[in-house]
């Protein structure tokens, strides 16, 4: 499958996991993540998917279009602290989303993920963005495969802290994941960090986390 393709198979596997009971047992619980809710990292979840319409709808942005590693290497996130602006926003956010409770949530990923469909088909690879991150673009590809990420992640996430089993992906969503993850980890520790981990317990580095 492509990256289109992957992001809607991805987008499915979260939204038959927003239906599970033990989520909704879970919902106002604190989630595997610090300071997030189950309900706020459903809402963060969703969000991956929730977001894609209104960005299509803006106008093609002015900034400047990156490759995806500098996209990383520049969104504040990444570094930044449990308790900094952008991540209380992040969570804040999530919150918002989940407010009308896990079948309603699970209902408009589906929604969105029908409309998405059909619409992706059609629409050039163009510049897009999200306003907050800074100026500068992505892709869409390059958008859509960020977004896929997020949602397999966020998926494990979201599962561990509900008790349950993480769900499976389709092949295709997971190599291109873990593809992704893996650049960003030789950007962040190296290659030879990253060669080690792989292959010598002896001299694995303590962590190749990919942020």
């Amino acid at each position: 499958m492509g990256v289109r393709e992957d992001f809607i198979a991805a987008g499915e596997v979260a939204a038959k996991l927003l239906t599970d009971p033990a989520v909704a047992a879970a919902w106002d619980k604190p989630s595997a993540l610090a300071e997030f809710s189950v309900a706020g990292l459903a809402g963060h979840l969703a969000f991956q998917v929730l977001a894609i319409p209104q960005i299509l709808e803006a106008p093609h942005p002015a900034e400047p279009m990156v490759p995806v590693e500098e996209h990383y290497a520049r969104v504040a996130w990444v570094d930044a602290d449990l308790d900094a602006d952008i991540n209380v926003r992040i969570r804040t956010g999530g919150e918002e989303v989940a407010a009308e409770g896990p079948t309603a949530l699970a209902a408009q990923l589906t929604s969105t993920l029908e409309q998405l469909r059909a619409r992706l088909r059609s629409t050039a690879n163009r510049p897009v963005r999200i306003a907050f991150w800074g100026p500068w673009s992505l892709a869409l590809d390059d958008m859509l495969l960020t977004r896929t990420m997020e949602l397999v992640v966020h998926a494990d996430d979201l599962a561990v802290s509900a008790g349950i089993a993480t769900p499976e992906f389709p092949a295709s969503v997971t190599t291109a994941v873990i593809d992704l993850l893996t650049r960003l980890s030789v950007r962040r520790h190296g290659p030879a960090a990253v060669v080690r981990a792989l292959t010598r317990a002896e001299r694995a580095p303590a962590t190749i986390t990919a942020f």
